[in-house]
């Protein structure tokens, strides 16, 4: 097959390793892959070098092409000019599959997919969108901000209609994406198809050398005997930051070996810091910056707890590579979150691998990194539960196998159309 993908931006983030690894194992297994996107800048860094240096086995890669008005915000005047880029790049190619990933690229890409296929004659196109998370802010704030949230939402939500009715099949990286997109009569239950992320599972299963936890901690100045909170995210609006400062920061001022470890960078970095030496807490965090993605197993591993208290996911890539790499979640009740951090309070013993909390309540995130400070064994058990969830479930190769099969199925469906 000739598999063209088409995401957003290609920065370092969830959805955009998941579309890496999809392309990469699918030129594995003898596809030809194109892969486009928008502009890369920003703090969050980016795959492209990954994505350019990937040979499969048989000297296979992956061939990028840059759409230059492809850009994450809403802008009349370069959208209409992305649609037509797209419409070439696809009418050029010629592929089987267009496979769009995020919500601006999926909008987009889709409309101008479809268009080709209707307008050129046998060109035979398969087209797919995977929902790796919710487009829709949540409505919070003074009421013109509010107002303003709803209305963009109900704009999304129109746009998310249409593109809906332009594609074969919608991915959803957890069923709670699918249950919110019918719930806004987005798309026909029937279209949609739960495929997991996908990610390198041995790497966060088995150290690398020097990526164990003690050599980590004491490349990080950590001691041993430190109980270390970490959070995996960009540093960034909805992502949480604020809400571990307001649950733990009294707590960081009573106990010496108490550390927030943030892995990540982002916009609201500066800002995050500014409030930090504001209330004496600069000393008790440690923030990474970026690192490059193979960093990421071992500063998890250095982790007594991962904390992920993000208002908006679809299924939270890092809550499942730290249950691999042996270290125990809290997280809130966002979307998806709940597929893979199932608590440990009213829930099945057996099932349970961390605590959840609902979204927004400090006070119970706060209480639940207690619970798992006052309980080394409990965590090692919900870690252990979480390991053998997740070592088959999330793993790369199932993902691409899964894909597949979608794949068939949308140049099914466009062969009987």
């Amino acid at each position: 097959m000739r598999i063209l993908h088409v995401s957003t931006r290609l920065i370092l983030g969830g959805s955009q390793e998941n579309t890496v690894l999809s392309c990469e194992g699918q030129a594995r297994h003898g596809h030809e892959v194109h892969l486009a996107f928008g502009p890369i800048f920003g703090p969050e860094g980016s795959l492209l070098d990954r994505v350019r240096a990937f040979r499969s086995t048989d000297g296979a890669g992956i061939e990028t092409h840059v759409v230059p008005d492809l850009v994450r915000q809403v802008d009349p005047a370069r959208d209409l000019r992305c649609y037509w880029q797209l419409r070439r790049l696809v009418r050029r190619l010629r592929p089987d599959v267009v496979h769009t990933h995020s919500s601006k690229a999926g909008i987009v890409g889709r409309a101008a997919a479809w268009a080709e296929r209707r307008h050129r004659p046998g060109l035979d196109l398969g087209i797919v969108h995977t929902v790796h998370g919710p487009p829709f802010m949540p409505v919070e704030g003074p009421l013109g901000r509010r107002l303003m949230i709803r209305a963009g939402n109900a704009v999304y939500g129109v746009a998310e209609r249409y593109a809906a009715r332009r594609c074969h099949v919608i991915v959803c990286v957890a069923d709670a994406m699918t249950a919110l997109y019918l719930s806004k009569r987005i798309g026909r239950r029937e279209q949609y198809v739960t495929v997991h992320s996908g990610m390198e599972t041995e790497t966060f299963l088995s150290p690398a050398p020097g990526q164990d936890r003690r050599s980590i901690r004491a490349s990080l100045g950590l001691d041993e005997d430190m109980f270390v909170i970490g959070t995996v995210a960009r540093l960034a609006e909805h992502k949480g930051h604020d809400d571990v400062v307001d649950a733990l920061a009294d707590r960081l001022r009573e106990r010496a070996d108490w550390r927030l470890l943030w892995v990540g960078d982002g916009w609201w970095r500066a800002r995050l810091e500014g409030r930090l030496r504001a209330e004496g807490l600069i000393d008790r965090v440690l923030i990474t910056g970026l690192v490059p993605p193979e960093r990421i197993p071992g500063l998890m591993r250095a982790m007594d707890v991962l904390c992920h208290p993000s208002y908006r996911e679809g299924l939270p890539r890092t809550v499942p590579q730290a249950l691999l790499c042996g270290t125990p979640v809290v997280a809130y009740d966002a979307d998806g979150t709940r597929e893979v951090c199932i608590d440990a309070i009213g829930s099945n013993t057996a099932d349970a691998t961390g605590r959840l909390v609902p979204v927004g309540d400090r006070a119970a995130l706060r209480a639940a990194i207690i619970w798992m400070h006052d309980r080394p064994a409990d965590r090692a058990i919900l870690a252990e539960h979480g390991r053998a969830r997740c070592a088959e479930r999330f793993s790369a190769h199932l993902m691409v196998q899964r894909l597949d099969a979608v794949y068939r199925r949308a140049i099914a469906e466009e062969a009987r159309a």
